[in-house]
């Protein structure tokens, strides 16, 4: 049944298509009648609602002395421009003959222009022969200087030379002896006598200290020892003190741990007490 009502619905639905497609080529045809054999223009009454027909009719007035223009007409009026046409014809004509006066004049301008530019060239490239000239005279008296200059550097970096090897060995010289007095004097031989100011034997000059002796550096290393011993005392002293107060914060605790559990057990007691108390009431009570 299924199959059946899918199969009726295609075949209606093909029929609706062909339907719609007879119905488009029957408008078709219907409008291509119209266009073609039912034609405004044929119709007996075209003439009373034509679109062309004020085109298609005589002017109003076709000249001066058309005897259509009658005084009762209004065809024809003081200060109208009767002539335009021809002042149109006349202005045409003008502006061809401005149009052809300019064009002339252009032609003119640009044979001057070309002129002018050939003129230009011939006086650039004369212009240019001559720095050529000039530059060549510069060149060749620049290559001269550029020689007496370069024999004079020469010269001069000779002389430089000279003097410079003479300054590298006198340096060389004064470095030796700067060298052998420094290996000889006090300061490089570490003679702890030199450091030892003016003021007293406790004192002592900064820039030529070379150090504490051995009994020194062990006096300092005592001392160090000293004061680590010292430290780790007072380190053991407060670890004890931090242990005695914990010990006691912990005994606070458990004692307030203790009696709260007694006031609690004390107060169950009581509720307990209270409870049968009230049960006996009631038991009297209710005997009453």
């Amino acid at each position: 049944l299924a199959n059946e009502i899918k199969q009726n619905d295609k075949i209606m639905c093909m029929l609706e298509e062909r339907q719609k497609y007879d119905i488009r080529n029957i408008n078709k045809a219907f409008s291509d009648f119209q266009k073609n054999f039912q034609k405004p223009d044929t119709r007996r009454e075209f003439d009373l609602s034509d679109p062309q027909a004020l085109k298609k009719d005589r002017p109003a007035r076709l000249s001066d002395n058309d005897p259509r223009c009658t005084v009762s007409g209004l065809q024809k009026f003081m200060g109208e421009d009767l002539n335009y046409s021809l002042r149109m014809k006349f202005q045409k004509e003008q502006l061809r003959e401005w149009s052809l006066q300019q064009q002339r004049d252009w032609k003119n301008a640009l044979a001057d222009k070309k002129f002018l530019d050939d003129l230009h060239d011939k006086n650039r490239i004369e212009l240019d022969r001559k720095t050529m000239e000039q530059q060549q005279t510069e060149e060749e008296t620049r290559r001269a200087v550029c020689a007496v200059t370069k024999e004079f550097n020469r010269s001069q970096a000779a002389e430089l030379a000279e003097r410079k090897k003479l300054e590298k060995h006198q340096k060389m010289k004064d470095d030796m002896d700067e060298i052998s007095s420094l290996l000889q004097g006090d300061l490089l031989s570490e003679n702890p006598e030199q450091a030892i100011s003016s003021f007293g034997r406790h004192r002592v000059i900064t820039d030529r200290w070379k150090g504490m002796n051995q009994d020194q550096l062990m006096a300092i290393c005592s001392s160090q020892q000293q004061q680590v011993l010292e430290k780790l005392r007072l380190k053991e002293e407060e670890r004890r003190r931090d242990a005695e107060w914990d010990r006691r914060s912990i005994q606070a605790a458990r004692a307030q741990l203790i009696l709260g559990r007694h006031q609690q057990r004390q107060s169950r007691e009581r509720c307990r007490a209270l409870d049968s108390i009230n049960a006996e009431l009631s038991q009297e009570q209710k005997s009453k």
